[in-house]
């Protein structure tokens, strides 16, 4: 992978990422943080375009559940409603004249708004997979959601790495958080009020924190008080360590799924979004 000091095979890496991506996302990551400078730059560089890539290749956009509204016809590109419109057109036939859009309506879909704040559980280690997933999460988030998304990483304090309606470009946030190194205690309840905040900035009719960790608190307050005040909350937990996080869902009424790798989740983000 790396043939010569500094330097990043690109074609065995691409031969990796299509035989084994969640495999290939972890090295990637790994290689992220290598003490040799001109390999740690090559290898943010490549994540940034390849955590893209797998996302846009993943489950594409829900166009969610729209609702009919009528506007003004010269406002609008709907079609036309002829019912409300029935008086406006005779009047206008009768004095042969092109009826006045203004005095017309027209019926349109609107897709409710949706705003995202994904929140990282950064305690611990935070290298290879566990990176990797964080990276494709933000990406995906990002992707969904690319104005009205947060990302926020926590331990015993959080750290904003893309604050609500920045439309940070998922690059520079993938990048960002390549530079991520675990520590410290998990402070779950504080996480989570942080994930609160910011999502207090968004006007979008449906508001929902990814919770992407395995909820399981060492210190700060009761996480469950502190989920209670979301809008809406996804868990997305390791795969064979998710009982603590479907507890904490459980007893909020939240929802969680279990991740597979970094390469599942597009997927796990858009069964998530389902309800």
């Amino acid at each position: 992978m790396s043939p010569e000091v500094g330097e990043l095979d690109e074609a065995a890496f691409d031969d990796l990422l299509r035989d084994d991506p969640d495999a290939a996302l972890a090295l990637l990551a790994a290689l992220s943080g290598a003490t040799d400078e001109k390999l740690r730059r090559s290898a943010r560089e490549l994540a940034g375009r390849v955590v893209v890539d797998v996302v846009r290749s993943g489950v594409p956009r829900r166009r969610g559940i729209g609702r009919l509204r009528h506007a003004r016809a010269d406002r609008s590109d709907g079609e036309l409603d002829l019912d409300r419109g029935i008086e406006t057109l005779a009047i206008a036939r009768a004095h042969d004249e092109a009826p006045s859009l203004e005095e017309l309506h027209a019926r349109e879909w609107s897709k409710p708004s949706l705003a995202l704040c994904l929140l990282i559980d950064r305690s611990g280690s935070m290298t290879g997979e566990r990176l990797a997933t964080a990276a494709v999460a933000a990406a995906a988030c990002l992707w969904r959601a690319p104005i009205d998304t947060s990302v926020v990483a926590f331990a015993e304090e959080s750290v904003v790495i893309a604050s609500q309606g920045s439309g940070r470009e998922p690059e520079q946030v993938v990048d960002a958080l390549l530079r991520l190194r675990g520590h410290g205690p998990t402070d779950l309840a504080l996480g989570l009020r942080t994930a609160r905040e910011q999502l207090e900035r968004s006007r979008a009719t449906r508001r929902i924190t990814i919770l992407l960790s395995d909820a399981r608190p060492t210190m700060g307050g009761d996480p469950a008080v502190a989920a209670a005040a979301l809008d809406e909350l996804v868990i997305l937990a390791p795969a064979g360590d998710s009982a603590d996080a479907e507890e904490l869902a459980t007893g909020v009424g939240a929802r969680c799924v279990s991740l597979a790798g970094p390469s599942s989740i597009p997927e796990a983000i858009a069964e998530a979004l389902q309800g």
